[in-house]
């Protein structure tokens, strides 16, 4: 890529590429504050103005419509859980009943494993690992303790050999015979690693061992392909990549092989869409992925959903994702030129195939490093105790944007601006 230095590390480098960009137009659609750089948007995807359009939209069908918004109007709320899911399912390499946009991510994996987890004999184990995000471990050590299981005896945690990587190979091997349920990250929120799905899915299978995927640093980020893989279940979080806004609805894949399966969490909108009004006492569940939902869908938090799910629609998730490699690679490259004389150490991977949407850099000053960012107007995510996640988004980033923040960020190591600050997390790092 690089023609020579000079000109690979000058700011007319990063505007020709700007130029060249295929997705350049998309950035003026969503809304980012005059002179900031937002590099926070696997935290928190940005507004966009379709997804405010398509909440106001949904909150004019409530006032046009009341009650009959269920069934009228441009997204009658009744089915907008089942109509997003097939939007949607593209992006995970799935079949259209194979989705559902429903719950949160913790939600989700409760009603999973309460489903999935059928410890029998001497299979009574979960297998899961020690770079997870933080609440899908407290899920699972509920639902071991929900089953009369202890979770320090019954929670398999694969170590990682450097503290911010996982070996598959390490995995495999964890794959015993008292393993009854495997559950792993797709993208690890530290590292941005992306695990070989396909290949522990295969692995997990051959041993009879159930396996799914927390997709929430992946979704919108890396192309998926769920159903050849035979990955069991899926679940993931909106409000990052795919940019639905803060809180929005959650969403979650059961391959087609365990269609008919009754949801371990039974709700009311686990019925079959035709059955549901009969207001029987006995659940006829939906066969699909339908089931795995519990109460009335979250409309409002829901709608801007639409809007932002139509750019990937439109664009495609292999085009993002080339984007998105390639302002990584060019953060990736300034860093490793601009700051090698300041103490970071990236421990993102290097290699595409296993890196996902963002870098992870440590440095022992990190979280005031963090606020002398955010000071000059770039936004980047601090994680405790000492790592900075900035992930340039292809859909509202650009290369100039990565070049002035490396260049800022030297600015301010160099003249030791992070100094007035405490290194200390604020309240939400």
């Amino acid at each position: 890529m690089k023609e020579n230095d000079n000109a690979f590390y000058a700011c007319e480098y990063a505007e020709r590429r700007d130029e060249e960009d295929p997705l350049k137009n998309y950035q003026k659609d969503f809304y980012m504050k005059q002179g900031t750089i937002y590099l926070d948007g696997n935290s928190l995807g940005l507004l966009s103005v379709r997804a405010e359009r398509s909440l106001l939209e949904l909150l004019d069908s409530w006032k046009q419509f009341g009650i009959d918004g269920w069934t009228q109007g441009h997204y009658p709320w009744f089915y907008l859980s089942e109509d997003l899911g097939k939007k949607m399912a593209p992006l995970v390499g799935g079949k259209e009943k194979e989705l559902i946009v429903t719950g949160s991510t913790t939600t989700n994996l409760h009603q999973l494993v309460s489903a999935f987890y059928e410890p029998q004999g001497q299979r009574t184990k979960i297998l899961a690992d020690e770079l997870n995000f933080p609440s899908d471990i407290y899920a699972l050590k509920s639902q071991l303790k929900l089953k009369g299981y202890e979770p320090d005896n019954h929670l398999i945690q694969v170590k990682s050999r450097d503290g911010q990587t996982l070996q598959e190979k390490d995995i495999i091997a964890a794959m015993t015979e008292d393993v009854a349920l495997i559950l792993l990250p797709a993208v690890l929120y530290r590292s941005g690693q992306i695990l070989d799905m396909k290949l522990l899915t295969e692995e997990a299978h051959k041993r009879g061992i159930v396996i799914g995927f927390d997709l929430c640093h992946s979704i919108g980020s890396i192309p998926h392909e769920l159903h050849d893989w035979g990955v069991d279940f899926a679940f993931w979080c909106t409000y990052k990549h795919l940019n639905g806004g803060p809180g929005s609805v959650g969403a979650l894949f059961v391959h087609e092989k365990h269609f008919g399966k009754e949801p371990g969490l039974a709700g009311w909108f686990s019925s079959k869409k035709e059955k549901q009004f009969d207001m029987k006492h006995e659940l006829e569940h939906a066969e699909d992925a339908g089931a795995f939902q519990i109460g009335t869908p979250h409309v409002l938090s829901i709608a801007p959903l639409i809007g932002a799910l139509s750019y990937f629609e439109e664009i495609g998730i292999e085009k993002i994702r080339e984007k998105s490699l390639q302002l990584t690679n060019y953060m990736k490259e300034l860093l490793e030129a601009e700051l090698s004389d300041f103490d970071f150490v990236i421990q993102s991977p290097k290699e595409d195939a296993v890196r996902g949407g963002h870098l992870y850099l440590e440095h022992p000053e990190a979280a005031r490093i963090c606020k002398a960012l955010k000071a000059e107007n770039i936004i980047p995510d601090f994680r405790a105790p000492q790592g900075i996640r900035l992930a340039p988004v292809a859909l509202y980033n650009s290369f100039k944007d990565v070049w002035r923040s490396v260049q800022i960020l030297k600015d301010i190591m160099v003249e030791e601006r992070y100094k007035k600050y405490k290194n200390e997390r604020d309240v939400v790092a």
